[in-house]
C-alpha cells in the first residue's frame, strides 16, 4: 500500500459520523443555523413553518448519500428525487451560497472526523450548485 493509498478513509462518512444518529445531529445544527440565521431567511422562507418532517427527509437523504443503509426510498416511497423536490423553488447562486453557509456553520457545530471534512465540504458545495435553477 502507498503512503497515499494509507491515508484514504477506511470508512464510510455515515460511519464515521457514528451513522444516523450523528447524521441527524448534523442536520439539526444545519436547520437550527438556517432557522436562526437572518442571513439564510432567502432558503428559510422555502420551507414550512414546522421543520420536523424537512429534518428527517434530509437525515435520511443523507444516510444514503454518505454511504448508509437505503433509508430514503423506503421511509419515503414516491418521494420525488433531490433535483424534483427543488423545482418548484427558484435556485440561484445567493440561495445555493445560504444553503452551504449554513451547512459549513452546521459543520463547526457537529463537525465531521478530521478525514471526512475537505471532501464533505466540497461535495456540499457541488450538491449546492447542482441544484441552481435560476
Amino acid at each position: 500500500m502507498t503512503d497515499a493509498a494509507s491515508n484514504l478513509p477506511l470508512r464510510t462518512p455515515y460511519e464515521a459520523f457514528g451513522g444516523e444518529p450523528g447524521v441527524r445531529r448534523l442536520v439539526d445544527a444545519f436547520y437550527d443555523v438556517m432557522d436562526g440565521d437572518p442571513a439564510a431567511a432567502g432558503i428559510r422562507a422555502m420551507h414550512d413553518d414546522d421543520l420536523e418532517p424537512i429534518r428527517t427527509r434530509l437525515t435520511d437523504w443523507l444516510t444514503v448519500w454518505m454511504g448508509g443503509p437505503p433509508v430514503y426510498a423506503e421511509r419515503h416511497p414516491g418521494r420525488p428525487c433531490i433535483m424534483s423536490a427543488h423545482a418548484p423553488f427558484a435556485i440561484g447562486a445567493a440561495e445555493a451560497d445560504q444553503w452551504l453557509d449554513c451547512m459549513r456553520k452546521a459543520m463547526l457545530l457537529e463537525p465531521p472526523p478530521a478525514e471526512w471534512r475537505e471532501a464533505l465540504d466540497t461535495a456540499f458545495a457541488r450538491m449546492c450548485q447542482g441544484l441552481r435553477n435560476a
